[in-house]
């Protein structure tokens, strides 16, 4: 008996964990393999005219650690989703507090970049800790909520522990400065709370405060008022303050219908900074075209039904939570991703999921989708039932019918 059951850290009883959610995992293996091959289309041309000498005028830089990176995340996220639900909701105290002394320590020994101080370089490796603070608010909060369960209803257990964290965290990232992560976060914190049992009044009052004081923070800074005229009204715009969104408004244009080829992007030969990070969906839509962007994220989309559907059959209600988040952050990313890249809203730094080049995000990215994997070996299998066939009668017998 003890070999076929194991307790968690509460002390509950549960069945042996089943295999993952292999349409999932396939789609999540696809977005990745197109990714890597869009990153090598995209970079080659700015690796090997590279005039910082970072890349040593090497074509396949960018490409060869993004495929280093994919493949120790891959690693990753087989070693997490072998990870009870369990483990994540007993270290999310942990995870939380080392996400805001992240923040707190970006401010002092940050690298300065793209308009702010959001880097850490540690070992020769660069990466943002506000990664690390969007997958603390999904498992911090998933905990809160269920600890609170039966008080969720209430401001003192429903709004204000949730709202004390957010402004911690969004105010560390204002300081960096660093909105399309404070965008995010305040979205991912909104969604826990709406599915947590929030009452929908209280839920409204605090998201309209929130999202009054972050918008006068927004006009009060004169980096996030730059962008917004930029977006309004980009070709009337500065040409240094307009060039990126206007280049990536060609790239996307240029595409058509079936693209130029895989390979043939115009705008990728110095033309479009940050055409292989941020603004990758630009040059997809250039050579790849408009059935091609279609396809791409059309896949996402499968993605993130596929993760709502995991989470809708998971027995727990904090398995359900995490999932919800995680699927969630990840369908936010895209959008805004892609509307940054259309001029649909002001131009942030915000990476398209499993194609813009950054090896520590494309490992916290598969790490995330190794926690839907772990949760859905929770799904409950569906049994077949066979039908027993009743044997043939000989002539003259009647059937008794069965007890």
């Amino acid at each position: 008996m003890a070999n076929d059951r194991l307790r968690d850290h509460q002390g509950d009883l549960w069945t042996p964990r089943g295999p993952v959610d292999i349409p999932f995992l396939l789609l999540t293996l696809l977005l990745l393999g197109i990714g890597i091959v869009m990153v090598l289309s995209a970079s080659y041309a700015s690796a090997y005219y590279d005039v910082k000498k970072i890349t040593g005028n090497n074509a396949t830089y960018f490409f060869t650690r993004q495929l280093a990176f994919a493949t120790l995340g891959l690693a990753g996220m087989y070693i997490v989703s072998r990870l009870p639900m369990s483990f994540f909701r007993r270290f999310s105290g942990l995870i939380m507090l080392i996400a805001i002394a992240l923040l707190m320590a970006v401010l002092v020994v940050g690298t300065v970049g793209g308009g702010g101080r959001r880097w850490i370089i540690l070992g020769g490796v660069s990466f943002q800790p506000s990664e690390v603070a969007k997958i603390a608010v999904i498992l911090y909060f998933a905990t809160l909520i269920c600890r609170f369960r039966n008080y969720m209803g209430t401001f003192k257990y429903g709004i204000l522990p949730f709202a004390f964290i957010l402004v911690a965290i969004v105010g560390l990232l204002v300081l960096e400065p660093h909105f399309s992560a404070s965008i995010i976060i305040l979205l991912l914190g909104a969604i826990m709370m709406f599915i947590g049992g929030t009452r929908l009044v209280v839920f409204i009052i605090g998201i309209a405060g929130v999202g009054s004081a972050f918008l006068v923070l927004l006009l009060g800074s004169s980096y996030a008022s730059t962008r917004i005229q930029v977006w309004k009204d980009p070709f009337s715009a500065t040409k240094d303050d307009a060039w990126q969104i206007i280049q990536s408004l060609y790239s996307v244009g240029s595409g058509g219908l079936f693209g130029l080829g895989l390979g043939q992007s115009r705008q990728k030969y110095l033309y479009l900074p940050e055409e292989h990070n941020d603004f990758i969906f630009s040059i997809i839509c250039e050579e790849l075209g408009l059935i091609g962007a279609i396809l791409i994220l059309a896949l996402f989309a499968l993605l993130v039904l596929r993760g709502y559907w995991i989470a809708m059959h998971l027995r727990d209600r904090y398995s359900f939570l995490v999932v919800t988040g995680v699927t969630s952050l990840l369908a936010i990313q895209v959008f805004l991703n892609v509307s940054v890249c259309t001029n649909l809203i002001p131009c942030t730094g915000i990476s398209l999921p499993f194609f813009s080049y950054g090896g520590t995000a494309l490992l916290m990215q598969l790490a995330e989708m190794g926690i839907i994997l772990s949760a859905s070996r929770d799904v409950p299998e569906k049994k077949m039932i066979r039908k027993r066939k009743r044997p043939e009668l000989r002539r003259g017998e009647t059937a008794v019918p069965e007890l």
